[in-house]
């Protein structure tokens, strides 16, 4: 609460804190020799094992229709690209475009930009030889995140969207809502290197983020701040939790931090004014002068109102409105 005033640049994260964190299967784009009912099968299995929004949205999808799902052997999660696990035998790999960049495979994502255009996020099905298709994953802008971007605009504070999605997705959801700038594909150590760079550059930064991910980059801020819907791990890095996980809080929050910080400023000029004035006076340091003593009931009266002006300059904080 202290350090929140301080604050000139609001880093947040996009699943789970600009939009709702509850996405859903829009598009299937099979080019294997699979049926889509198989498809959907190896990518939702491979998903059941992550705990990602977006397996979630995938996983659901499958067992929406009805799909089998297959055992996973040597299931493993790629940092910022992924996730990888063998069934029957095969290896796959599933996630973005850098996963596919990585493992060198052909693929011409001009194929995907049509979707990312319009806010989707791709999730891209591959063996070591070759794309089996892609997924898309939309998912909903939260009705208050416009409204708090713009209020934080009025507090003259820069908001970045950090997020490991596709660039063209995640742009498209920042221009949604207004956000200032966008840094896309990034792995939890970039968004932790971006906090720093920020804060290297002279800006206090608060970072707000809901996920496993989001945690070093929450505890590197200035002040972390955690969406109430979010993981424990998330929570605990960070110093203030948004109930609900709703973003507008956030304005709240700095608007509280500013009066508390104002109000004890007034304060400690008050009482020190009391102090400078009083002391010497009870003293009877000007009384060779001017003949002024203080009277030691005034003295009490004066040391009383002291206090009842500054505990009542505190409660008028109740009586704003955030």
């Amino acid at each position: 609460l202290e350090k929140l005033h301080k604050v000139d640049t609001v880093v947040v994260d996009k699943t789970g804190t600009i939009t709702i964190g509850k996405p859903t299967l829009v598009d299937i784009k099979n080019l294997s020799d699979k049926s889509d009912d198989d498809f959907i099968s190896v990518l939702a299995s491979l998903e059941k094992k992550s705990e990602h929004p977006i397996a979630h949205a995938i996983t659901g999808y499958a067992e929406s229709k009805n799909i089998a799902l297959n055992p996973v052997s040597a299931f493993e999660g790629l940092q910022g690209r992924g996730i990888q696990g063998s069934i029957d035998g095969v290896e796959y790999f599933a996630g973005n475009a850098k996963l596919v960049k990585d493992l060198n495979i052909a693929f011409d994502t001009k194929a995907i930009e049509q979707f990312t255009a319009q806010g989707k996020t791709p999730v891209i099905l591959a063996t070591k030889q070759k794309v089996l298709g892609f997924v898309m994953v939309a998912d909903e802008v939260k009705a208050e995140s416009k409204q708090a971007v713009a209020d934080l605009h009025k507090l003259k504070i820069r908001v970045v969207m950090l997020t490991g999605d596709d660039e063209k997705a995640a742009r498209y959801i920042a221009s949604l809502v207004g956000i200032d700038d966008v840094v896309a594909h990034v792995l939890p150590q970039d968004k932790l290197e971006k906090i720093k760079g920020l804060q290297m550059e002279g800006r206090v930064v608060a970072m707000a983020g809901d996920g496993v991910n989001d945690a070093p980059a929450l505890a590197q801020a200035d002040v972390g701040i955690a969406m109430g819907t979010g993981t424990d791990v998330a929570i605990e890095s960070a110093g203030i939790t948004l109930l609900h996980g709703d973003i507008s809080k956030l304005v709240k929050a700095i608007k509280l931090s500013r009066m508390t910080m104002s109000g004890i400023k007034q304060n400690l000029f008050w009482a020190f004014i009391y102090n400078i004035v009083g002391i010497p006076l009870a003293a009877g340091a000007f009384y060779p002068i001017f003949g002024w003593l203080l009277n030691p009931v005034f003295a009490g009266l004066a040391m009383a109102f002291s206090s009842v002006s500054v505990v009542s300059n505190s409660l008028r904080i109740k009586t704003k409105k955030l």
